[in-house]
């Protein structure tokens, strides 16, 4: 099978996808904006060909230079793991006349308006929800929903530029935060601990999924600076208490018409055991959230991928083993890192139970913590027992400290 594979480069999780594209033998041919010898080097011993454009996300041009480019001849599919670029997938897919999402069908992926219109006519729970522009349609849809309530891009991704507005003077700020935002979703706060439903599916099957657990939910850990992330992918999504989430991702998958690929999906439970939906996209999460899920499994969820929108089948054993924790770190001060304190305690006393340590180096410019969900670097640390995996994960948090200046 041949793929044509957008943005090879990047995210940081992209060279991996390429490699398990090519690990189950499929001619892997990319096309982004960096040249070819600019591209990390596993992307470049997965790719057979490379096709810079000028400007990635001007779609009408970039879909004429790949008409015209021979690496483009006998393209079975069109992949994009990166929510900027789904419709350019879909524009390339009808032009190449492949399968996969349409642009029609990627709407609901990217619109969240539309999207919770779908989801509410196939009778799934979702958020009170109204779109918005100017600022006169968010202060009557405000009203008309009540407060709390949420307010986010359409077409975001993930919590940036999302707030929780908590009354109309409230409102008034968040107006001012949000003018670059051409069109937002206002919709009811939904009071709970929220989660994931993450899927690979082949030939409209469900073959693997997962429920990773937000601590504290993401709204709150993008407002406090001294808060240290945490995703626990829970080793047993079957758990009763978990279940109506799971069912209502099934759900969701069924409405939207999905079939292949990666989704991520989020959503919330409330204190009576309600399942609410939150939002979906047609990709992985990011953040490196998958590879939460490989130590978690002890598999390889890159390959996994690409095996089931090659083949339809995913061959590698998936051994639910682990309860698996990643803690995302955050310095003190401004400027670069200066020190890291608590590391060697940490690693004495639960090194068997961390696969993976990636933290900024001292000397490195710490990070924007508000601009990147992974800051300043972090931590993984597994255990067969959650209670046992929240207990280390919790110790870490509070004892593991990075400075800068």
């Amino acid at each position: 099978m041949r793929i044509l594979f957008i943005s090879p480069g990047y995210p940081s999780e992209m060279p991996f996808f390429c490699r398990g594209l090519a690990t189950v033998g499929a001619d892997v041919v990319g096309l982004g904006d960096q040249p070819a010898g600019a591209l990390p080097e596993m992307t470049r011993n997965a790719l057979s060909d490379h096709l810079q454009v000028g400007n990635l996300w001007d779609e009408e041009a970039t879909v004429e230079a790949v008409r015209a480019w021979p690496g483009a001849r006998g393209v079975d599919r069109v992949e994009c793991l990166w929510e900027p670029g789904m419709f350019l997938a879909a524009r390339l897919r009808e032009a190449l006349g492949v399968p996969g999402l349409t642009y029609a069908q990627t709407v609901p992926f990217r619109d969240k308006e539309v999207m919770k219109r779908v989801l509410d006519d196939a009778g799934l729970r979702t958020p009170r929800h109204r779109s918005a522009r100017a600022e006169s349609e968010v202060r009557a849809a405000a009203e008309e929903i009540g407060y709390p309530l949420i307010v986010k891009p359409i077409a975001g991704a993930g919590s940036a530029d999302t707030h929780r507005v908590d009354d109309p003077a409230d409102l008034e700020r968040v107006l001012k935060l949000t003018r670059h935002v051409p069109e937002v979703s206002v919709e009811e706060f939904i009071d709970g601990e929220e989660f994931t439903f993450d899927t690979i599916c082949g030939r409209g099957e469900v073959l693997y999924h997962n429920v990773t657990w937000y601590r504290p939910r993401p709204l709150i850990a993008r407002t406090h600076e001294w808060v240290s992330p945490q995703m626990v992918s829970i080793k047993h999504p079957a758990q009763p208490d978990l279940q109506t989430g799971v069912e209502l991702g099934l759900g969701v998958l069924k409405a939207l018409g999905y079939t292949d690929g990666f989704t991520h999906m989020e959503w919330f439970r409330k204190p009576d055991g309600e399942a609410v939906f939150g939002e979906i996209g047609a990709r992985p999460p990011g953040a490196r959230s998958v590879d939460l899920m490989n130590f978690a499994c002890d598999f390889d969820a890159f390959t996994a991928w690409a095996e089931a929108i090659c083949h339809g089948r995913i061959s590698q054993p998936i051994e639910r083993r682990w309860n698996a924790s990643q803690i995302v770190k955050r310095a003190h001060g401004e400027g670069r890192i200066q020190r890291i304190e608590g590391l060697a305690g940490i690693m004495a006393r639960y090194g068997q139970w961390i696969p993976s340590v990636e933290l900024l180096p001292v000397g490195a410019p710490r990070r924007n913590w508000k601009a990147t969900l992974l800051s300043d670097g972090w931590l993984i640390v597994r255990h067969p027992h959650l209670d046992r995996c929240l207990e280390m994960a919790d110790e870490i948090a509070n004892e593991l400290q990075i400075y800068a200046g």
